[in-house]
This record gives structure tokens, C-alpha cells and sequence, in this order.
């Protein structure tokens, strides 16, 4: 996992092209002004999410992991938190999801070791298949703008 700001992307640009690419469309692209929807950048190898939403209760949240794609999650306004463990040996309460990409783990067993991290706008996150997140969450429901770009692996 990693947490910034756009100032600092470069820092990131070796990881992978790909990721570079995600990086410097966030910093280039005015999000205020898109459609809630999907864009393809580079087809399934890169595409992204605008999405508007209120926050929710960590407790009422799961944790996620994808196997298929690195999410580099940006906030464009408001502010949330996210939750983060490693995966490790965790059991997912729902079992792994091609299509979709996505597993799910629940908050209840995994709340003690959680940290929770606010992500402000300007900021991303950055998360890789051994990273379980948590996204959405704060103690009082906030209006965010996040755009969430799916980086294939």
C-alpha cells in the first residue's frame, strides 16, 4: 500500500507503466467536470471509475482484496478513511469473484488490527493484491468524489 499526494507521483512512475500512466491522468484530467461512469484509458489494462457517494461505519464495511488489477484510488473532494491489513492468511467471507474481481473479507474478526488512515482530496492510495482494504468508511457520513483507476497486473 501507499498513500500520497499528486505532488509526489513521480516517486511511483518505476513501479510500473502502467501505473505511471494512471498517476499522470489523475494529475492531468479535471474530475469535477466528468459524468459519474467508467473510462477506458486502455481498455482492460487500464480504465476508470468517477464516483460520487456518501461515507459509512467502518462496522458496517468489508474489507476487499483484488487479484487482477492494482487500485490506485484518488480522492477529487471531501475526505474519507480506509482500513488496511495486510492479507496474510486471512479467510475471506465471500469467496474470490473473477468477473469482478474482488474478495471479501469481514471488519468484526479483523477490527483490533486494522489501521485506519484518512485520505483527504489531492491524495491517492495505492492497493496491491496482498493489501485488504477497506474504503468509504468515516465516523460521520461526508459527500466524497473518488476516482478509482483499475491498473491490470
Amino acid at each position: 500500500m501507499i498513500v500520497d499526494t499528486l505532488a509526489n507521483r513521480d516517486l511511483y512512475s518505476h513501479i510500473s507503466p502502467r501505473i505511471a500512466k494512471a498517476l499522470a491522468h489523475l494529475a492531468e484530467t479535471d474530475f469535477s467536470q466528468l459524468e459519474v461512469g467508467n473510462y477506458e484509458l486502455d481498455g482492460k489494462n487500464l480504465f476508470v471509475i468517477v464516483n460520487d457517494y456518501q461515507t459509512k461505519p467502518r462496522e458496517i464495511e468489508p474489507f476487499e482484496v483484488h487479484q487482477q488489477y492494482i487500485d490506485v484510488q484518488y480522492v477529487v473532494s471531501g475526505e474519507e478513511e480506509f482500513g488496511y491489513l495486510p492479507l496474510a492468511d486471512q479467510t475471506p467471507s465471500k469467496p474470490y469473484f473473477a468477473k469482478h474481481d474482488y474478495a471479501e473479507y469481514d471488519y468484526l474478526p479483523n477490527k483490533e488490527a486494522a489501521a485506519f488512515i484518512p485520505l483527504k482530496a489531492g491524495m491517492f492510495a495505492l492497493f496491491f493484491p496482498q493489501d485488504m482494504h477497506m474504503p468509504g468508511t468515516s465516523p460521520k457520513p461526508q459527500q466524497v468524489r473518488k476516482v478509482v483507476i483499475k491498473v491490470k497486473i
